[in-house]
């Protein structure tokens, strides 16, 4: 018993001992955060953007005003943007989002994350839905931001999305063809012309039609088609394809006729994937 107390005794006298020597526990010291900030730039500058980030938000946690702790969010989300960590730039631009809701760069966050979603779409073989995130984010910016100076961009972004769906809808549609699964491709080709009715695509999903019905002993069904493939695109590849299926005796001729309008929409096409590069 007396061994007991003994050893107490002693422990607890070590114990006070070490305190009078060591603190418990020392505050971190406050960083300055217009340093952090520097150095984030500097990092940016270099293009070393994961090492920016990192300097962004911890200037984002140092600064007391919030008008520059806002600004180091979003420069902490466009260097992770700049390295390809579109997960983590989309977190951290939604955080923003909320965190700031009145700051003056909302708009910009908002583009950003719109073109962060765009730049996540794979071609029209693989997964639908980064099309379809990517269309719904455009659409909530451009009926937001209307006029603002970034609406120009997506608006031609919004055009590749729609043409790019319409193209999944196509190659959904021939895979349909290739099996003789005449219905569902029927069905994927009519939305084409009823939803997507502005794209390239137009044309190639009417002919389809054409060729189906014809297929299928429904000729009157394929000329009314070919009837609106004339009417609308008269000079086209694809209508001389289908009157040919309508019109045996028919020739297709070797050379192009080729307007100043459908010149004007390749040349505006070439400039706008040029420009989106």
């Amino acid at each position: 018993m007396n061994s007991k107390l003994f050893l107490i005794i002693i422990l607890s006298f070590l114990v006070l001992s070490c305190s009078k020597e060591y603190a418990a526990y020392e505050p971190i010291k406050k960083e300055s955060p217009y340093v952090l900030y520097k150095e984030g730039l500097d990092a940016f500058e270099r293009n070393d953007y994961f090492f920016a980030s990192k300097k962004f938000s911890q200037a984002e946690l140092n600064f007391d005003n919030i008008e520059l702790a806002a600004k180091s969010a979003i420069m902490s989300s466009f260097s992770l943007y700049g390295i390809n960590f579109y997960d983590e730039a989309k977190e951290n631009l939604s955080r923003y989002l909320k965190t700031y809701p009145s700051d003056k760069h909302v708009i910009y966050a908002n583009y950003l994350l719109a073109v962060i979603y765009f730049e996540q779409i794979s071609d029209e073989k693989k997964d639908l839905q980064p099309l379809l995130d990517a269309n719904k984010q455009i659409d909530f910016f451009l009926e937001t931001y209307p006029q603002s100076d970034y609406a120009f961009d997506l608006s031609f972004k919004k055009d590749l999305i729609i043409n790019q769906l319409a193209a999944k809808e196509l190659f959904v549609a021939k895979y349909y063809i290739s099996v003789q699964k005449w219905i569902p491709a029927i069905n994927r080709l009519k939305r084409i012309v009823n939803e997507y009715d502005k794209t390239i695509f137009i044309e190639e999903a009417l002919h389809r039609l054409v060729e189906i019905h014809y297929h299928i002993g429904l000729k009157e069904e394929a000329g009314k088609y070919a009837n609106i493939l004339g009417y609308n695109y008269n000079s086209s590849e694809w209508y001389k394809q289908s009157y040919k299926i309508l019109n045996k005796d028919y020739k297709i001729q070797n050379f192009k006729v080729e307007n100043i309008e459908t010149k004007q929409q390749k040349n505006l096409l070439q400039k706008i994937i040029k420009m989106i590069k």
